[in-house]
């Protein structure tokens, strides 16, 4: 008998399963909306022209070669991702009090992130420090915070599905009755998986809650110039909570912005109230990094570095990243059109309101049962889909598939 057969089989992760399920699907008119990644309107993976050009640029460049990394990780990159994160003109970065940390992705910045607070935050190794993840979320957030050996992780109001919009009033509330120093992971911007993000004014609301509660700030980026084409835009929260005064975290992914999906590229941003606190936090995120990873690997972050750092490669990386949030935008536009053109009942404006690679539809499991049963559109159970599945030859058979599902299943 094997050391390892008391072992339970683990359930499979959701929409990887999605994926999997998709592919044996023989079906000639099968639409994949489950996975997070962008595709072109052939449907196929995009690496961008800017990307082609810089691995080009460093496979020619024989000052490169294949020694270890900081195990911060390699600092023109930590630096640009800083930047590129809190704004050129950032009063934090001039003050000398902001620092990174290289990370496999957004998910290694997470995973960085948490092990520290769990670590040093709110006292030494203090577990029961509650943290707080939206309702819904991404589901590795919770499976993030618990394997760092958190707790109490609480859901906060986030998702009204009645408006289908943002539950500001419950948000808010939580944020009031939250113990202080509670961790609060916000996402950034294309908040995941509805689409819906707070306005300015809805930040500024949330930013005074949290300030006045003594509340830790975690931001979530993996979609900066993604949602909307604008770098500024996308950032617009964390650099507002910045200039308010928070310490905060911002785990950050190229991902999704750069295309790097396999490369692992990502930045655990650190903005700390002076230049000694920083020190003292990067010096012991070090010490978990080493025993984490120990060094990050190099290829996606001179990519990245390069790019951010170099301004003709930077202003071409910005045109890629527009063109496509303008893709997904254009999407967006067109499957409400259809929807409302085919009289399908209720309300679809949430579609073009909602920002950002997916879309909360509204759906329920059934009416998701139904459409990939019967119609081989496949889409996670919440009903969310990824608008970058949609292209001009699927969206007319997707849009009548929804019609259906919503008229013939309850």
């Amino acid at each position: 008998m094997s050391v390892f057969s008391d072992i339970p089989q683990a359930p499979p992760v959701p929409v990887f399963k999605l994926t999997a399920d998709f592919r044996e699907d023989g079906h000639p008119q099968k639409v994949n909306l489950g996975v997070g990644a962008y595709r072109t309107d052939d449907c196929q993976p995009w690496v961008l022209p800017v990307v082609k050009k810089v691995e080009q640029l460093i496979v020619e460049d024989a000052s490169l070669n294949h020694e270890y990394l900081p195990i911060l990780g390699l600092p023109e990159f930590r630096s640009a991702a800083a930047k590129v994160a809190l704004g050129d003109d950032s009063a934090a970065i001039r003050e000398n009090r902001v620092g990174g940390v290289q990370a496999l992705g957004g998910t290694g910045a997470l995973k960085l992130g948490a092990e520290f607070l769990r670590r040093w935050y709110n006292g030494v190794n203090n577990t029961a420090t509650p943290v707080y993840v939206s309702a819904p979320t991404w589901e590795n957030h919770n499976g993030v915070f618990a394997d760092a050996g958190f707790k109490d992780i609480r859901p906060y109001h986030y998702w009204d599905a009645a408006k289908r919009g943002l539950d500001l009033t419950g948000l808010l509330d939580d944020l009031e009755k939250a113990p202080e120093r509670s961790v609060f992971v916000l996402h950034a911007c294309a908040h995941n998986p509805t689409g819906t993000d707070p306005t300015p004014d809805e930040w500024t609301q949330i930013a005074e809650v949290m300030k006045r509660r003594n509340l830790f700030v975690f931001f979530d980026s993996a979609y900066q110039g993604f949602a909307s084409g604008s770098l500024e835009k996308d950032a617009w929260a964390i650099r507002f909570f910045v200039s308010q005064g928070f310490e905060l975290f911002v785990a950050q992914s190229f991902s999704k912005n750069f295309g790097l999906y396999n490369e692992r590229v990502g930045n655990l941003t650190v903005v700390a109230r002076d230049n000694d606190n920083l020190s003292r936090i990067l010096s012991q995120m070090e010490k978990i990094v080493r025993t984490m990873w120990s060094n990050p690997p190099s290829q996606g972050a001179r990519i990245v570095s390069r790019t951010l750092n170099t301004p003709e490669l930077f202003a071409e990386w910005k045109g890629n990243v527009k063109t496509m949030a303008d893709r997904v935008l254009l999407m967006r536009d067109q499957l409400k059109a259809k929807l409302q053109a085919l009289g399908t009942p209720g309300t679809w404006d949430h579609i073009t309101q909602q920002i950002g690679m997916f879309s909360f539809t509204g759906l329920n499991p059934n009416q998701v049962a139904f459409m990939i049963r019967e119609k081989h559109v496949y889409l996670m159970a919440s009903g969310r889909i990824n608008m970058c599945g949609l292209t001009s030859k699927n969206i007319d058979y997707v849009a009548q598939s929804i019609h259906e599902a919503v008229t013939k299943v309850q």
